[in-house]
């Protein structure tokens, strides 16, 4: 039985989202202790849980301590991945619902499923634009990309959007899977060089709120991104959701990868300082040599983990998620993660798969 310290290293719910994946994927069972024990509420979390459920509904695994607020779990796959139709729902995991990061919980099952043999349908409720989590659209075009480059065959929908508080925003994915017989293996990706600045597209975002509020976010965006020299194309748009909220998103689109930056309004910040914090943090990305942005980053480590080869590439920011997610990858043998941190806060990584998947 692996034991996994939930308090290691950053100590969030990437430690028990990578661990139920692995364990998903190579049959190992794990035990969990002192899962976010240093959070302000530790435990499971209603977006934990539900990922932690999903991951269990593709294995069969049998589960102990799976509760909200928990913080000791045992995960023991019972078989191997199967390929179907599933629905997750991070609301219906605690009374009153939650908005929960949807992007989590199809991070943590879509995985697994492009490795399984034959197609799967996901359907994934909860919250689509958190300020804590991936973004959908950071999903659909950078990290998604990104596992398509990598030989992953998938596509995802954004089918309602869900903000913070009330959440109820849907994402549906797709998931081609493995053809019978075929390799089960990702392809090896070196992104050591990004290659000039193509473009950046993006858009700003309101719900319930008045039009001149995305369309401030894009002008704004707009002036300050000019000074990177390349196409920038924003739109503004008003779109339906069970609750206000506002965002901006912004994908900056280099000859060899992508970059995602964005921000989530809220109550008294102006659409000015919204706009600012992501367009100031493409520009610092810009400013880097790095190819992959600091959230990318370390949630490359995983697939290029179940590569048919060592992966290199080179990240703006060497994180504590991402040094933490490098040791759950090596506690489970999966691969040796080295990373080499330079002066200027920026890394290269390299991930060598030991085989073992």
């Amino acid at each position: 039985m692996l034991q996994l310290d939930g308090s290691h290293g950053e100590g969030g719910g990437q430690i028990l989202r990578t661990g139920v994946c692995l364990a998903a994927l190579t049959g190992q069972p794990v035990r969990f202790t002192a899962i976010r024990a240093r959070r302000r509420v530790p435990g499971l979390a209603a977006q934990h849980l539900t990922s932690v459920r999903a991951a269990a509904e593709l294995c069969q695994a049998r589960l102990e301590g799976d509760c909200l607020g928990g913080q000791e779990l045992l995960f023991a796959p019972r078989s191997p991945v199967r390929a179907g139709i599933y629905r997750f729902d991070v609301g219906a995991a605690r009374e009153g619902g939650s908005a929960g990061a949807a992007s989590l919980v199809l991070q943590t099952a879509m995985l697994p499923l492009c490795l399984a043999e034959g197609k799967s349908e996901l359907t994934i409720i909860g919250g689509t634009h958190n300020p804590w989590s991936p973004t959908f659209d950071f999903l659909r075009y950078v990290w998604l990309p990104t596992l398509i480059r990598m030989g992953a065959r998938a596509d995802i929908s954004l089918e309602a959007w869900g903000w913070y508080p009330v959440g109820q925003g849907r994402i549906r994915a797709v998931v081609a899977g493995r053809p019978r017989g075929g390799a089960r293996k990702l392809s090896a990706l070196d992104l050591r060089e990004r290659g000039a600045l193509l473009a950046i597209q993006g858009r700003a975002v309101a719900s319930s709120l008045p039009d001149h509020i995305p369309a401030r976010m894009a002008e704004r965006a707009r002036s300050l991104l000019s000074r990177l020299g390349c196409p920038v194309d924003l739109h503004a748009e008003i779109v339906p959701a069970a609750c206000p909220g506002t965002g901006i998103f912004l994908t900056a689109t280099y000859e060899n990868c992508v970059a995602g930056f964005s921000a989530i309004g809220r109550r008294g910040r102006s659409s000015e300082n919204v706009a600012e914090e992501a367009a100031l943090a493409a520009i610092a990305h810009h400013a880097s040599p790095a190819s992959l942005d600091r959230h990318l980053g370390d949630q490359l480590l995983l697939p290029a983990a179940l590569a048919d080869g060592p992966s290199r590439f080179t990240v703006h920011q060497v994180t504590r998620h991402l040094r933490t997610n490098a040791w759950v990858i090596e506690q489970f043998g999966v691969a040796t993660v080295s990373v080499e941190e330079h002066t200027d806060g920026t890394g290269t990584v390299t991930v060598a798969p030991s085989g073992q998947i």
